[in-house]
């Protein structure tokens, strides 16, 4: 069977669509079936434009040289630099290098280097079809243009500006990876020619770099030995001044320093020498003087002191003797008394050896006193020399000042001088040495094969484009999808019960089948004629003519479904509406009220579009009378009944031209109390009375006649009319919306409607159920 069973009740559950999913990969893989053929052709387009333009595009050949950036290899004509260049600068000097290499000064140099300038393959490469075309009228337009006479050297010069342009075009230069390698790469439709130019590139750079160090060196040393011209004769002036300086203001020196420098040093360490032996002098004589002052009775006992500082042998021989008599005059005393005359003679003795010591005492006294004035009076003439002295030094030292500032800017200039040598000296040795910092790794070759175009490269693009452009296109076609095309979707979307399908009649449906069916026309047949419509009035008969097709399916399970949701009442008045014209409602109509009557039932069928009574213009011979007469009481309604004398099926037509100028408005006669009796009257002698009403969208009709029906149908057309049309309707009409008993979805591809079902769903079945249905 191809429709659903139906509940008994009008609510439906509330199912959870999978469409609500970020990705629902069901209907991702549904949409691809159904738009294969878009993929396939656009894919196939793609990929013979893809050999078109191999077939006609020129080959190119690449070749490719790689030279290294190496300082190592003038370390032996070169000072040394112990510092080491870090990533930053070496990355400076690659950049700096591919620049270089990308400069028109050295496309210039390889264009005369391998004489190009007249190399049409080079200055006229092939060119594409527009290319070529726009070479035509830059041309024509030439011929009508005045321009002055250009010599033969602005020619060749222009040649040559040209031929260095297209090697630039065609040159690729890039760095190796992280490596100090730069590869040089040119392309052109000759092999030949791509190595030499590649070659040409290396060669070319290496001698730049040769002549650049060469012209560098060479403006260095013009440059230094100018500048050492100028320091040394500088330096030499400077010299001169100090030496004028010195003569005119007495600096005389040796060993380096002033001799009023040293005269003074010499003086201050005299003067310290004169001052201590001065203080020695002081010292001794006022012990000494001391001593003198106690009288000579205590100079025995003082001179024991004095001895020890003093060396003086006549003093040390007295006491001596003192010593001995001393003892001696003990001895007597002792043994024969103190009156004793020895005893006496004795301590007389010892008197007199006392006044001695004592008049030594003086002598001594005398002589350090001469010594400390002679101390006192050099240490004042050192005084007074070291004053003079230091006097002329304080003149010196201004003088010095001055000297010593000439003598930093004669130093300064020597140094400058000897630096700017040294640089000239290493500049006159590098100019000697033709070693480039830069050497060929690895060498042009002549290419064996075209770098371009790829083609193994160019077909998979042009499939994957081709690919991408029928998604975009089959993408656009999913997105323009507004109609409902699956039960689940009326369920889903407007909320009622699908009815099933009706396939769609009287077309060949392989025009709508085919992605581009629609945009080119309908299809034709292999005799040139397209396909005719079935007329309408065979479309009106299909449920008697075909029984047992899917189409007279549907309309039974639209008879269940009235005859289940309307079992109580009797004699059921039931409304056929459509959104939008063209929708097959009239079709669905005439063809729903003929399954009724086939099937024992009376019925009425009722033209009620007043304004396209497309049933009521078959009838054959026209009618007199019919709805609108009945409604207006003209005729009685009985007697503007046609009946088929096959199928017993009542027909109320609508005349065209009727008496509807009565009433402003068509509304008017549906809610007028004569179409209630007519109701009412066709109740009470029909079982059905199936109404054929006008579109509900646009016209108010079926709004008027709303009151007057126990349910409607709605014939929708498959993937056609918008859900959101509908469901905007159905939403603002309440009355109809209630009252809808279901959705019948028309004009059906029944071969495309598997492809727009999910997964698992009926629509993917229902081949299988072909063997119950003749067409």
């Amino acid at each position: 069977m191809n429709q659903r069973s139906l509940p008994l009740s009008r609510s439906l559950p509330h199912t959870i669509d999978s469409s609500d999913a970020f990705i629902d990969l069901d209907r991702l893989l549904s949409a691809v079936q159904r738009r294969y053929k878009t993929l396939a052709f656009f894919t196939i387009a793609a990929i013979l434009c893809g050999a078109a333009y191999l077939a006609s595009a020129t080959p190119l050949y690449t070749s490719m040289t790689q030279v290294l950036i190496d300082d190592s290899l003038s370390r032996y004509a070169e000072e040394q630099d112990s510092s080491t260049q870090n990533s930053q600068q070496l990355d400076t000097r690659i950049a700096s290098t591919v620049e270089i290499l990308k400069s028109g000064k050295l496309a210039l140099r390889v264009v005369d280097q391998a004489d190009l300038s007249d190399n049409q393959l080079l200055t006229n490469p092939p060119r594409s079809l527009m290319a070529t075309v726009k070479g035509w009228v830059a041309a024509v337009s030439g011929v009508f243009a005045k321009g002055s006479r250009v010599s033969e050297d602005d020619l060749a010069n222009a040649r040559r500006q040209k031929a260095a342009a297209m090697l630039q075009q065609s040159l690729r230069v890039e760095r190796v990876s992280r490596s100090s390698v730069v590869s040089i790469a040119f392309t052109s439709p000759d092999p030949r020619l791509s190595a030499l130019v590649a070659r040409t590139y290396a060669d070319a750079y290496l001698s730049d770099q040769l002549s650049a160090n060469f012209e560098a060196s060479e403006r260095a040393s013009e440059w230094l030995q100018e500048r050492i011209d100028d320091l040394g004769k500088r330096a030499q002036t400077a010299a001169m001044e100090v030496e004028t300086y010195k003569r005119d203001n007495n600096l005389t020196s040796t060993r380096g320093a002033l001799m009023s420098e040293q005269q003074l040093a010499d003086l201050n360490s005299q003067l310290i020498i004169a001052q201590a032996d001065a203080a020695s002098a002081s010292a001794r004589y006022d012990q000494l003087n001391s001593i003198i002052q106690t009288g000579p009775e205590k100079a025995v006992e003082n001179s024991v002191l004095t001895a020890k500082e003093i060396d003086n042998s006549a003093i040390q021989d007295l006491r001596n003797r003192y010593g001995s008599v001393n003892k001696r005059e003990q001895d007597v005393t002792q043994n024969f008394g103190a009156d004793h005359p020895q005893a006496v003679a004795l301590r007389a003795e010892k008197v007199d050896l006392s006044r001695q010591i004592f008049r030594e005492l003086q002598q001594m006294t005398a002589t350090y006193r001469n010594e400390y004035e002679v101390a006192r009076s050099r240490e004042q003439s050192l005084r007074d020399s070291i004053d003079r002295v230091a006097g002329r030094n304080s003149d010196a030292n201004e003088a010095q000042v001055k000297l010593r500032e000439l003598e930093q800017k004669a130093t300064t200039l020597k140094a400058v001088y000897e630096s700017y040598l040294n640089r000239y000296e290493q500049a006159s040795q590098q100019r000697s040495f033709p070693i480039a910092k830069a050497r060929v790794i690895s060498e042009a070759g002549v290419p064996v094969s075209p770098s371009s175009p790829k083609k193994t490269m160019i077909m998979a693009l042009s499939a994957v484009l081709g690919l991408m452009a029928g998604g975009a296109f089959a993408f656009l076609q999913e997105m323009g999808e507004r109609g409902l095309r699956l039960e689940s979707d009326v369920r889903s979307q407007l909320r009622h019960r699908s009815l099933g399908y009706l396939p769609l009649i009287g077309r060949n449906t392989a025009s709508q089948r085919s992605p581009f069916g629609r945009l080119f026309g309908r299809k034709r047949h292999e005799d040139g004629e397209a396909d005719e419509p079935m007329p309408l009035e065979q479309m009106t008969r299909i449920v008697r003519d075909a029984p047992q097709s899917t189409f007279a399916e549907t309309l039974r399970n639209a008879k269940l479904a009235c005859e289940m949701l309307l079992q109580k009442r009797p004699n059921k008045v039931i409304g056929i509406i459509s959104a939008a014209p063209g929708e097959g409602n009239t079709t669905f109509a005439a063809n729903f009220a003929l399954l009724l009557a086939s099937a024992g039932k009376r019925t009425l069928l009722v033209d009620a579009d007043l304004r396209n009574p497309s049933l009521s213009r078959m009838l054959k011979p026209a009618p007199k009378a019919g709805l609108v007469e009945a409604v207006l009481g003209d005729v009685p309604w009985a007697s503007a009944i046609k009946i088929d004398q096959q199928t017993r099926l009542a027909i109320l037509p609508n005349v065209p031209d009727g008496a509807t100028e009565q009433f402003h408005y068509t509304n008017e006669i549906f809610a007028s109390p004569g179409m209630g009796t007519l109701m009412e009257n066709a109740r009470k002698t029909f079982d059905y009375t199936v109404v054929d009403l006008a579109p509900f969208g646009p016209v108010v009709d079926a709004k008027a006649f709303a009151q007057h029906a126990d349910g409607f149908i709605l014939v929708l057309e498959w993937g056609k009319t918008p859900s959101r049309l509908v469901r905007d309707i159905l939403e603002a009409e309440i009355d109809i919306n209630s009252k809808v008993l279901g959705v019948v979805l028309n004009k059906t591809d029944m071969e495309q409607l598997p492809a727009y079902g999910d997964s698992g769903g009926s629509e993917k079945f229902r081949k299988n159920y072909t063997r119950y249905y003749v067409e």
